[in-house]
């Protein structure tokens, strides 16, 4: 018998909504600065058809287990754990995922944040018309001005999480709910303006080459690798969202099909990003990159040197800003689950204890920025950098990876079936199939290909 987790104020109504929450947490900022980047840098074509294959044959089947965990369980991480276990008679240890989750969220938002606040900061900019006519050097001098200035950046980041923790004060109907039926079409008629105005003013041609051209010489086995991992990485996997969105979905609905919906819609708007940003980039003679120089580097001085590039600039970072709501909100949600179960908090109470962690690490985050203060951070320059490898190469694998083996190897077949209802045995064996024998061993080889590079550098350095 699934677990009753929540009052009729506690769930969505339908199916849209769960669609659209998940769809909303999965567009963040690796869809508009990283994936379009990477379909160019490693391969074109080929890189593409590898990472829908990684997508939906492993990411996929992950995010299925969070949310039949949900389902099952709860939308505390921690508890929806505990409550598979206790049914499959095995140890209650498997809840330290459930911790490890939530623990990745807090240190993935704590940084996630600070990078949402220079989002809003720009918006601002490029309304002001700060880099209309903008040479590129007085562009790069501009953002490393910013980063030297503390008070700014903290002053941005805190209006950005004060957001973020009204949307999950608002709790699942008023707040998440009704924030994704906002955010999601709003994000889809901003990303039409921004593509017809690339297409009015920039290299489509050019463009197309780098996206999407078969380029074989630049495929290779680390391209199969960036694929899986980004496909980890753009889902959400393993900080707790698809338990917790999994416990507020509406009853009997198909957790399957909904899922593969959202990776589509999740990589439609990674692809019509690129060529909203790209085609800009490329009329102005800028080499492509990713991260943060894409973002607050390339594209405010690609947007200030083109006719009406102002208002444009600033409805792509209105864009951005929106994407990140999105997903900080489901990373946040499943930690104030955890206190609210664990502790009996109140909604407010725990929401803001978590925000409050979060703005203390992000400050930390900023600061190490700062002249004067650079540590090494395990050979990272800033603490940003460092959290940033922590979590995208060590913990989200690392909980996905568990998550894999919890559902494929532990968990009794009939409890997760029950959640899985709406959906075929034919489908039920190949979802276990692939949980038990492809996810844990490719999402291993993400986890130890690190620890194999540094020690066959090792071993080139002696």
């Amino acid at each position: 018998m699934i677990v009753a987790t929540s009052n009729a104020r506690g769930r969505w109504r339908n199916r849209t909504t769960f669609v659209f929450a998940l769809s909303a947490s999965a567009i963040g900022f690796g869809n508009l600065w990283r994936f379009s980047y990477l379909s160019g840098e490693y391969g074109g074509g080929p890189f593409i058809v590898t990472y829908l294959l990684c997508l939906f044959l492993i990411a996929v089947p992950v995010m299925v287990a969070e949310v039949v965990l949900g389902r099952a369980g709860g939308a505390s991480p921690v508890r929806a754990i505990r409550q598979a276990c206790d049914r499959s008679l095995i140890s209650r240890g498997w809840v330290l995922v459930g911790v490890l989750a939530c623990l990745t969220g807090l240190l993935l938002l704590s940084f996630y944040i600070v990078v949402a606040g220079w989002s809003m900061a720009y918006a601002s900019f490029m309304n002001s018309g700060v880099f209309s006519a903008a040479r590129a050097a007085e562009v790069g001098q501009h953002f490393e001005h910013f980063l030297a200035d503390p008070a700014q950046q903290i002053y941005w980041q805190s209006l950005f999480l004060l957001g973020v923790l009204g949307t999950v004060v608002l709790g699942v109907r008023r707040g998440l709910g009704l924030l994704v039926w906002m955010a999601v079409p709003v994000m889809l008629v901003l990303l039409a303006f921004l593509i017809k105005f690339a297409f009015d003013n920039g290299d489509i041609d050019a463009t197309r080459d780098f996206l999407f051209s078969i380029r074989w010489v630049d495929f290779s086995p680390q391209s199969v690798l960036v694929a899986l991992g980004h496909a980890l990485f753009t889902l959400g996997v393993g900080v707790g969202t698809g338990i917790s969105y999994g416990a507020y979905a509406p009853h009997r609905i198909p957790i399957a099909r909904s899922l593969m919906a959202v990776a589509v819609i999740d990589t439609m708007i990674a692809l019509l990003a690129g060529l909203a940003i790209f085609p800009i980039v490329f009329a102005n003679n800028i080499a492509p990159s990713a991260g943060p120089g894409l973002l607050f580097i390339s594209l405010p001085y690609a947007f200030g040197n083109v006719m009406q590039g102002e208002m444009s600039g600033t409805v792509f970072f209105v864009l951005a800003v929106l994407a990140a709501l999105g997903s900080a909100v489901a990373i946040m949600e499943p930690i104030v689950a955890a206190l609210i179960r664990s502790r009996g908090l109140e909604r407010f109470t725990a929401a803001l204890l978590v925000a409050l962690a979060v703005w203390l690490v992000s400050v930390a985050v900023v600061m190490s920025f700062q002249p004067g203060r650079e540590l090494n951070w395990l050979g990272y320059p800033s603490l940003f950098g460092f959290l940033d490898a922590l979590t995208a190469k060590l913990l989200l694998p690392l909980v996905a990876f568990l998550i894999a083996v919890l559902a494929g190897w532990q968990l009794r077949p009939d409890i997760l079936q029950q959640a899985l209802d709406r959906e075929s045995r034919l489908f039920f064996s190949l979802w276990r199939l692939l949980l038990r024998y492809i996810a844990p061993p490719v999402i291993a080889l993400v986890l130890l290909l690190p620890l194999l590079q540094w020690w066959l550098l090792k071993i080139q350095a002696r």
